[in-house]
C-alpha cells in the first residue's frame, strides 16, 4: 500500500529542500521544454533560488507548501493571493502518484479561501496534460517566456462553502 501524502505549508527551514525539489524537478522532469540547454535551465532554477524562495516565505501574498511522501520531502507549490499558481514541482521519481494532484488542491483551496473565483498559470509543455487532467483550461495561445514555451491556463474555482 502507497504511504500517504501529507501537505503542510512550507517554513523558513524548508527553504533549501525546496530549491534543491525545484532544481531536480526542472533538470530531469523538464527536459522536453529546457532541451538540456545549459542557459535555459541555469535561467530557470535561478528563479528559484533560496533567496527568491525565503523571500516568498517571508510574504503574505504568497502560500508555499511542501508535499510528503513517507515522510519524505517530495514536492513543492506555490501560489499568489491575486489567483496565480506560481508553481508546482514534483521529483520525478514521485511523479504519477498523486503528489501533483494533492499540491494542486491544497494550493486551490487556499486560493478559494482568499476570494479567488479562478486559477491562473502557465504550464509548459511537460505540464500541459496533468493540468488539463485537473480541469484547466487554455485562456490564451501559446507564448514565449524566458525562452521557454507557456501555454496560459485558468481554472474557475468554487467558493467555499
Amino acid at each position: 500500500m502507497e504511504a500517504p501524502i501529507c501537505i503542510r505549508p512550507a517554513i523558513l527551514a524548508d527553504v533549501g529542500i525546496i530549491s534543491r525539489i525545484i532544481e531536480h524537478s526542472i533538470r530531469f522532469g523538464c527536459a522536453l521544454d529546457h532541451r538540456n540547454d545549459p542557459p535555459l535551465v541555469s535561467g530557470w532554477t535561478r528563479q528559484h533560488c533560496a533567496d527568491v524562495i525565503s523571500a516568498r516565505l517571508a510574504d503574505p501574498h504568497f502560500y508555499l507548501s511542501i508535499a510528503l511522501l513517507a515522510d519524505k520531502p517530495v514536492g513543492v507549490g506555490m501560489a499568489r493571493v491575486s489567483g496565480d499558481i506560481v508553481f508546482c514541482y514534483v521529483q520525478p521519481q514521485s511523479f504519477r502518484r498523486g503528489v501533483g494532484r494533492a499540491l494542486m488542491s491544497d494550493l486551490e483551496g487556499w486560493l478559494r479561501v482568499r476570494g479567488a473565483l479562478h486559477a491562473h498559470l502557465n504550464s509548459t509543455r511537460t505540464g500541459e496534460a496533468f493540468y488539463r487532467h485537473l480541469g484547466y483550461h487554455e485562456s490564451e495561445p501559446s507564448l514565449a517566456h524566458q525562452g521557454l514555451q507557456v501555454l496560459p491556463m485558468y481554472k474557475p474555482l468554487p467558493l467555499p462553502g
